[in-house]
């Protein structure tokens, strides 16, 4: 919300300064984010008075000015078209700051001439998109005039920040009331006196089923003919210009003057493109509007619209259409002020994908009181500024009851607030706030006023309160302890997170934060295909959709790593990758890249590459952290495409596929100007084993395993398509009781291995925890292993 002080004053008399209003806001709930002063920022720029325009003798498009200032004469080389003899501007001296760039002017030579300060155009003052030209004042301003006070610049404007319930807030009389009720002026009342009238406009029907209703339950609706829609004057333009608003037309400025004056948005439709009588209802399968931004919508019976007996004209609190838009020929219009469902609007906008101004004030809820008196000062702008004649308003509905009454207990305000104020100052804050009393001194009925819908319990009751008396000088409380030691607050899987992203902490990577959105060129090569899910509303070209992985970005990272010569590291991150746009449709991942050698230089030992062997002890070691059955992993080789085939492997527990490692594919790397291997990995959190709800108070008891393990080797001539995973899990099926660990020591292809064939050796250890074996126990062990191995693989023992 924004509005200006001058704009302020006309609803609060009041002699308190811009910081004095800055802070009782921000005291009252209302959070005032910034204070534009443009007189300060122009403080340096002044009316300047063009002596002489000559051509520039080294330049044709450049033009060489003598100016008079309120210094002196001085020499400006000019680009301006407009640039000639006699011209009054806005004239910035060598030491001030351009508004819009930032740029402080020194003096320098143009094409070897000296050119001393500037001549501005709007756009470089801020206050325009005009670059054509420099400023051209009317009249004959004296030079060294103030440029703020001869460009009419209206300010200090306020920037408040507003929480959702506070819709009241939305308009500068909602300030103005709040200031008034913190003592930092008195209210000033607006003139809603109905203005003179003659005839009847169109009827107005509200057309929805009984328990329908409230989707619009008033509208008011006058027909003024005879208006002349041209430009508005002056001072609404600067006033709209101020909180960065366009100037239109004198109708439509009207509509946003008093939308921002009142907290009341309206429309205006030009009568002649109407066609019979109005209806306000639900649309109709089929319908579209072609809405005043210019876009085409497809409508649903779940939309209220506001039609002619041909078609829809306006979405109900959102934005009207273009084929009844106000122009230059317009000469008759229809106002229309009304209340529509808060709910129903959002839900309109949302649908749509259409904000508007009108939007965000009707789904946080408006003022009913103020349809007659908003429909009132409009037709008298309307009047003064376009001229014409105004008919009857035809008001069809009525505006609905009052808020309901709130129960306040005084004692409520020492228990929840901390505070305890006399019988006296309660009714007065509230009081001043708009609310009614009826009862005390221990106990009051609080009537609400009509603006104040969010105020529905003894606890905002009391939060009023405290916002009067103030934040400020509440006494600080200390937390008293229910007991000793606090309970924890972070659930299991919280916990193991936090655990985990120590542990790959302390595996070498550092953390690294991105954004949850990538490009969409890089999000593709990691979708398998898939749509991506765009954003409607990006905060850049380079981030317009929500990450199929967390390596893009993690990607990005390296490569400005790369630019800065860091030769080795390793980065991880942990957060949700997207497959979908819906809730629900989103994965916690975790993942990694490592690049470089697996140490720095050192004469104990050589460097070395990492490899995708490093990356996979890196997601064993976390695999294992996060209470994954080890022994139930299956290692695969179907690696998505992003990875280097032969190259990569993926992790699985039963159907699962849980974590993606190895080395990525080069030429993803080059996408991403990225040189040299990169290893990656890829872990979905959400796949890991669910941890216990209730996990027990005691360990179990340690399992003694007193008695010496025994080894024995093994080699197999096997299948080149037989992996050492395969082998591993079948002979651990051959003994599940005394075989414990089986590790592979040795691969061998050559002399005396047949061509498509290859060696694998094996250590496999068995023990007891009951005896030491015997050599009568070990021999059907290892003959039970090689059967097994030569019956489900095909493999016969190396001789």
């Amino acid at each position: 919300m924004k509005f200006t002080l001058p704009w302020l004053k006309e609803h609060l008399e009041t002699d308190a300064t811009p910081d004095a209003i800055a802070r009782t806001l921000t005291g009252l709930g209302l959070e005032v984010e910034a204070v534009h002063d443009r007189t300060s920022e122009l403080g340096a720029f002044s009316v300047a008075r063009v002596i002489e325009a000559v051509q520039h003798p080294n330049a044709d498009r450049l033009r060489l000015c003598r100016v008079e200032t309120t210094t002196g004469e001085v020499q400006v080389v000019c680009g301006a078209p407009n640039a000639r003899t006699g011209l009054y501007g806005v004239f910035a001296p060598t030491g001030s700051t351009i508004p819009s760039t930032g740029t402080v002017l020194t003096a320098s030579k143009i094409r070897g001439v000296e050119s001393q300060g500037m001549l501005c155009s709007a756009r470089e003052l801020g206050i325009g998109e005009d670059h054509e030209g420099i400023i051209e004042l009317a009249g004959e301003p004296r030079v060294g005039t103030p440029a703020a006070q001869v460009l009419g610049l209206e300010g200090p404007v306020f920037e408040v920040a507003l929480t959702p319930d506070r819709a009241d807030c939305f308009g500068v009389l909602g300030i103005a009331r709040e200031l008034a009720a913190a003592g930092l002026g008195r209210l000033k009342s607006r003139d809603f006196t109905p203005v003179s009238s003659r005839g009847q406009g169109p009827a107005i029907r509200l057309d929805f089923p009984e328990d329908q209703a409230h989707a619009c339950p008033m509208f008011v609706g006058r027909l003024i003919r005879g208006v002349s829609n041209g430009s508005s004057p002056d001072w609404l333009q600067r006033r709209l210009k101020a909180i960065g608003l366009r100037p239109i037309s004198a109708l439509v400025d009207i509509t946003n003057y008093v939308m921002f004056d009142l907290n009341r948005p309206l429309h205006v439709f030009d009568a002649a493109k109407l066609q019979g009588d109005i209806t306000v209802r639900f649309a109709r399968a089929g319908e579209r509007l072609l809405a005043l931004d210019g876009k085409v919508y497809d409508l649903d019976d779940g939309m209220t619209v506001i039609a002619d007996t041909h078609q829809p004209h306006g979405l109900g609190g959102v934005m009207g259409g273009e084929d009844s838009g106000v122009t230059e020929a317009t000469t008759d219009v229809l106002l229309e002020v009304a209340l529509f469902d808060p709910i129903r609007t959002a839900l309109t906008g949302r649908k749509l994908d259409l904000v508007s101004d009108a939007r965000t004030r009707f789904e946080r809820g408006l003022d009913p009181a103020m349809v007659l008196p908003g429909a009132e000062l409009a037709t008298r702008l309307i009047l003064e500024l376009c001229g014409g004649e105004a008919a009857e308003p035809v008001v069809a509905g009525a505006g609905p009851e009052k808020p309901a009454p709130v129960a306040f207990p005084v004692k409520e305000l020492a228990r929840l607030g901390g505070i305890q104020l006399e019988r006296e100052a309660i009714e007065k804050h509230l009081q001043d706030l708009g609310f009614e009393l009826d009862g005390g001194p221990e106990h009051y009925i609080v009537q609400p006023p009509s603006w104040r819908h969010d105020v529905t319990s003894s606890a905002c009751i009391v939060e009023e309160l405290c916002r009067l008396h103030g934040y400020d000088r509440i006494p600080p409380v200390p937390v008293t302890r229910t007991e000793a030691v606090s309970a924890g607050v972070l659930t299991g899987e919280q916990r193991r997170r936090g655990y985990l992203r120590r542990l790959v902490a302390d595996l070498g990577y550092t953390e690294a934060v991105t954004w949850s959105f990538t490009g969409e060129t890089q999000a593709a090569l990691f979708s398998n295909g898939a749509a991506p899910v765009r954003l409607k509303n990006p905060i850049s070209s380079e981030l317009s959709v929500m990450r199929p992985s967390l390596l893009p970005n993690l990607l990005v990272a390296l490569a400005k790593n790369q630019d800065k010569k860091r030769g080795d590291g390793a980065l991880f991150e942990l957060g949700a990758r997207f497959f979908g746009g819906q809730p629900g449709e989103q994965v916690d991942a975790l993942a990694g890249l490592r690049w470089g050698t697996t140490s720095g230089r050192h004469w104990t030992a050589e460097q070395r590459n990492v490899d995708v062997f490093d990356i996979k002890a890196d997601v064993l070691a976390v695999l294992t952290a996060a209470g994954a059955r080890m022994e139930a992993l299956q290692v695969t080789a179907d690696a998505p495409a992003w990875y280097h085939p032969g190259r990569a492997g993926t992790l699985g527990l039963g159907p699962n596929r849980i974590a993606v490692f190895g080395e990525l594919h080069p030429k993803l790397l080059e996408s991403f100007d990225v040189d040299g291997r990169v290893l990656a990995f890829e872990l979905d959190l959400d796949r890991l084993p669910k941890l216990k709800q209730k996990p027990g108070r005691t360990r179990p008891p340690l399992e003694p395993w007193p008695y010496p393990p025994v080894d024995r080797d093994f080699a197999f001539i096997l299948d080149e398509a037989v992996t050492a995973e395969q082998l591993v899990r079948t002979v651990k099926s051959a003994e599940k009781k005394l075989i414990q660990e089986i590790q592979l020591f040795d691969v061998y292809q050559g002399k005396g291995v047949e061509p498509g064939k290859r060696s694998l050796a094996i250590a496999v250890r068995l023990q007891s925890p009951e005896r030491t074996l015997t050599e009568a126990e070990i021999e059907p062990v290892a003959k039970k292993i090689v059967a097994t191995v030569e019956k489900q693989l095909g493999g016969v023992l190396r001789a």
